[in-house]
């Protein structure tokens, strides 16, 4: 019996522009990529997610999406996969362990450590809502009408100190937290387009981390903006593991 099929999106490489640099498949933390015979292939249709976060990787442009019948994503079959695996020597960026920290950073006490101080109000939260968790925000919350919306990876408010001041300051800020990677996606791209559709939000600034599977949170919101079809503004912030805005854009999405 073959395996099951549906319609979906899967990525093409094109072969013709591939030159082999394996950047996609280490981006590729499923394993459905591998450099065979001097050129990137995919390994499985199971094993792709359709997040396409190879896509970004390839410097030739040789990855594109097509939407097509091909065989379900199967997460079990990728971890027996990846299990099986070799690991590369440098891993998938996001779980390489990293030690942080500034090389001119001093030491701090193991007093201040063990035994910290928290004066109240010396940082006021600027958090404006709850539940933040996208899963669990519901679609009718007040809060949500009008607002200006800061869509973050659950990783980025931890690798941004001063993340309340920055991204949260502001009339109408409200936060909404995320993972692209162990989360459904599908049901985040409808509730975002829901969102959009229900509450007229004015905007969303995506807060995201250097890590290719973080790539996928920017993709969700613009099929969410494409499939509710209203003008609204997208900011999109990619911070590093170090806590440093690596970059920041902004697109307007207008429809006729």
């Amino acid at each position: 019996m073959g395996k099951k099929k549906e319609l979906r999106k899967i990525i093409v490489i094109d072969e013709d522009k591939c030159d082999g640099c394996g950047l996609c498949a280490d981006a590729c933390h499923e394993g459905a990529i591998a450099v065979i015979d001097g050129k990137a292939r995919l390994v499985s249709e199971s094993y792709c997610d359709g997040l396409g976060d190879c896509i970004g990787e390839c410097p030739r442009g040789a990855i594109t999406f097509e939407t097509r019948e091909a065989e379900v994503y199967d997460e079990e079959a990728v971890k027996r996969h990846m299990a099986s695996t070799e690991p590369l020597p440098c891993g998938c960026p996001g779980t390489a362990t990293r030690t942080l920290g500034r090389p001119d950073t001093a030491p701090r006490p193991v007093a201040a450590v063990t035994a910290p101080q928290f004066p109240a109000g010396s940082r006021p939260s600027l958090l404006r809502n709850w539940p933040t968790q996208l899963k669990l925000v519901p679609l009718n919350a007040p809060y949500l009408q009008g607002a200006h919306v800061v869509l973050a990876s659950d990783c980025s408010p931890f690798a941004f100190a001063a993340f309340h001041e920055t991204f949260l300051a502001g009339e109408g800020k409200i936060l909404l937290n995320a993972c692209p990677k162990l989360d459904d996606s599908d049901f985040y791209r409808l509730k975002l387009a829901q969102m959009i559709e229900a509450s007229g939000l004015r905007s969303i600034h995506v807060i995201r981390m250097e890590v290719p599977c973080c790539g996928g949170l920017a993709r969700i919101v613009e099929d969410a903006v494409a499939s509710a079809r209203k003008e609204i503004t997208v900011r999109v912030t990619t911070l590093s593991v170090e806590g440093d805005v690596l970059s920041d854009e902004t697109v307007r999405h207008h429809f006729s």
